[in-house]
């Protein structure tokens, strides 16, 4: 039973599940193309409410499948460079001829008020992300089983033509040696167990002492409500 004199915001409305303020996680998915990072993204994005997707602005065309302000927001290459230029970006990176970055403002306001912010990047902007914001950032990169199996899921995808895709696996060679920056790494053979191991680590990073802000507070209403 929480005692009905702890701080302020420390127990939910059934009092059975005690959520601690915190720091949010800035979660980082990096894969090569058609490793899987979208499905994951999306995946995680659909049964936790507690994270929300940074959106990435680019100067790259818009895939039928994708909504502006969605998935990305769809911009000018002029557009891009002034934002680049103003400080506005937390990270920037060109990418198959493209270039992309994120929006650094509502990231920051989004950590500070204890919600998680997924970014589905490439391995430079993970990098730069990192170095920005090192002691905020969780970065998993995700491989494939195999180079065949990477092939075959960029066909099936459908959304690119051949020489494209073709491009795509051989930066996907570069790519994945990118792996030892990151701080874990998950192979996606099998869907599921690739998304379970995400979340464990999630839940993990959101445990760590340093993000839980609300701790001392916690302790001070422990101590203060216990027996003289």
């Amino acid at each position: 039973m929480v005692s009905a004199n702890l701080p302020q915001g420390q127990q939910n409305a059934d009092q059975s599940t005690i959520r601690l303020a915190r720091r949010g996680v800035m979660l980082v998915l990096s894969s090569p193309s058609g490793a899987g990072k979208g499905t994951l993204s999306r995946l995680l994005l659909d049964t936790d409410r507690d994270i929300d997707l940074s959106v990435s602005v680019t100067t790259r065309g818009r895939r039928p499948s994708e909504v502006d302000g969605v998935h990305y927001h769809f911009m000018t290459v002029a557009r891009f460079e002034a934002m680049k230029a103003g400080g506005e970006l937390l990270e920037s990176a060109e990418v198959h001829g493209n270039f992309y970055g994120t929006p650094v403002e509502p990231v920051e306001r989004a950590i500070a008020a204890g919600r998680d912010v997924l970014f589905d990047i490439d391995w430079q902007g993970a990098v730069q992300v990192r170095d920005r914001m090192p002691e905020d950032t969780v970065a998993i990169f995700i491989l494939p089983p195999s180079m065949g199996e990477l092939r075959q899921r960029l066909q099936r995808r459908a959304e690119d033509a051949s020489d494209v895709i073709e491009k795509r696996l051989l930066n996907a060679k570069y790519e994945m040696r990118q792996w030892p920056r990151f701080d874990y790494i998950v192979i996606n053979d099998d869907l599921n167990r690739a998304f379970a191991d995400i979340r464990a680590i999630l839940s993990a990073e959101r445990l760590k002492r340093a993000r839980r802000t609300g701790t001392s507070d916690f302790v001070e209403g422990l101590i203060g409500s216990a027996p003289a």
